[in-house]
């Protein structure tokens, strides 16, 4: 789990946090939650979850990811 974890980081430096990110996943099956408001940062999710108010406002099932 991670919380913003891109957030502090320059664009590209947040991207290639991001890309070991779904190495692991691809490699060792590792599931990573984590929020963000990056659009940039999203499109390599494979589900998005989002919130409002504290409740479930969407859950999108994206495939394999980028």
């Amino acid at each position: 789990m991670a919380d913003e974890p891109t957030a502090n980081l320059d664009s590209k430096t947040g991207i290639e946090v991001i890309k070991i990110m779904v190495k692991m996943n691809q490699e060792l099956g590792t599931t990573s939650i984590f929020s963000t408001h990056d659009p940039q940062i999203m499109k390599y999710a494979k589900r998005l979850i989002n919130l409002k108010d504290g409740m479930i406002s969407t859950d999108e099932r994206r495939g394999r990811g980028v």
